[in-house]
């Protein structure tokens, strides 16, 4: 098989690289200080606005989006170095809009909800979030408990959220609610929109994470939306929410090698100029090895993306093997990170450095998008059953 970039994605992947140089990492201090004294980790409107503007000028908005609506349409492969550039920095910023939710539009909006909802997200006019976590249900939607009843011509929809990223501010919501008690993810799942606005969406509390993020807890209270918002049809889903779901974990593995990679560079770069003992630690033995093992590991993770990026630009099936990507990029980016602190040594313990932002960042997304555990039960399990 071959994976070289073709001459498009090699100059895309050229024109990302030079934005994050140029545009982002001039950002990473003021966003360090901004953490370490408290406040938060997102950018401001003000400091977004530019970035947002250069994005336009440089032709990186709507990668992944359909050409109808002003998008490139882009194969995954090449969106692989784009989300590996964006990694590279503590910076939280990518190109708009968010591919995950997009791509269950794409698959489910009918024409109504695509010109109120899909249209103007594409355009980079709105913001969305998923609800899907409940407490007490984790991973496990069987232990979904947030109910959509119909009622006439609209639903009632009456539960309670929790983990959702962007909820305060985004103009709409993606919705998983059982409809079909009995039926549970085979069949009694379903997806709604519903606007920031509507009456019974209530925001309960803000959640502080670690790293300087947050995410809500949500409450629906006889929220009422009408008939035309359920998304795709009634029981069906739970398989675009997991297609959605691909979309993030090959992301998130793209993300964890910029990460690991931008970690490693730090470790060469320190272990050529620190002497101890009268000696460089780039001749220490345990420091070669965790340079070597980063090496292998990282490599190893780049051919796992690209293969599983072919593969989907070919319409195959490819959740066992985002599932392995999510697994091995994060625990790969958590192992550099750490060597890398320790390689640092009391510098890698202090907020100057982006390493311990980094590494917070990679162990909330050991958890997010489905635990370490789950997707190793999911990969296990798909292997057995080929046995049966």
């Amino acid at each position: 098989m071959n994976f070289d970039l073709d001459d498009e994605s090699r100059m895309l992947k050229e024109t990302v690289a030079r934005f994050v140089k140029e545009e982002l990492m001039p950002l990473e201090s003021v966003v360090l200080e901004r953490e370490a004294t408290g406040g938060g980790f997102g950018l401001s409107a003000e400091e977004q606005a530019p970035l947002f503007e250069k994005c336009r000028e440089l032709g990186l908005w709507g990668l992944d989006c359909p050409v109808e609506t002003g998008g490139s349409d882009l194969p995954a492969i090449a969106l692989v170095g784009v989300n590996e550039m964006l990694g590279s920095t503590v910076v939280p910023f990518s190109f708009p809009p968010d591919s995950p939710n997009l791509h269950m539009l794409l698959e489910t909006a009918n024409d109504f909800q695509k010109e109120k909802y899909l249209d103007p997200y594409a355009r980079g006019e709105t913001i969305s979030a998923i609800v899907i976590s409940e407490p007490g249900a984790g991973a496990d939607p069987a232990g979904m408990n947030t109910r959509a009843v119909k009622d006439g011509d609209d639903w009632i929809i009456n539960g309670r959220k929790i983990w959702i990223t962007k909820a305060d501010e985004a103009d709409f919501n993606i919705v998983m609610a059982v409809t079909n008690p009995e039926k549970g993810s085979r069949g009694g799942i379903s997806a709604f929109l519903v606007d920031k606005d509507t009456p019974g969406f209530i925001i309960a509390r803000k959640i502080p994470m670690i790293g300087g993020a947050s995410t809500f807890e949500v409450v629906f209270d006889d929220c009422r939306i009408p008939a035309n918002q359920l998304l795709g049809k009634e029981g069906e889903g739970f398989g675009p929410m997991q297609g959605r779901l691909v979309i993030r974990r090959l992301q998130m593995g793209a993300w964890c090698m910029g990460m690991a990679n931008r970690a490693l560079d730090m470790m060469c770069e320190h272990a050529n100029q620190r002497s101890t003992f009268g000696s460089l630690l780039a001749d220490r033995q345990s420091i070669q090895w965790w340079i070597a093992d980063a090496q292998i590991r990282i490599h190893s993770l780049k051919l796992m993306l690209w293969d599983a990026a072919t593969k989907q630009d070919s319409g195959q099936d490819v959740r066992t093997e985002a599932s392995m990507i999510k697994l091995h990029g994060t625990e790969l980016a958590t192992d550099v990170i750490d060597n890398a602190m320790q390689a640092f040594g009391a510098m890698g313990m202090t907020k100057e450095l982006p390493l311990q932002l980094m590494a917070q960042s990679v162990r909330t997304m050991r958890i997010f998008e489905g635990p370490s555990e789950v997707h190793r039960w999911v990969i296990a399990r798909n292997k057995l059953r080929t046995y049966k």
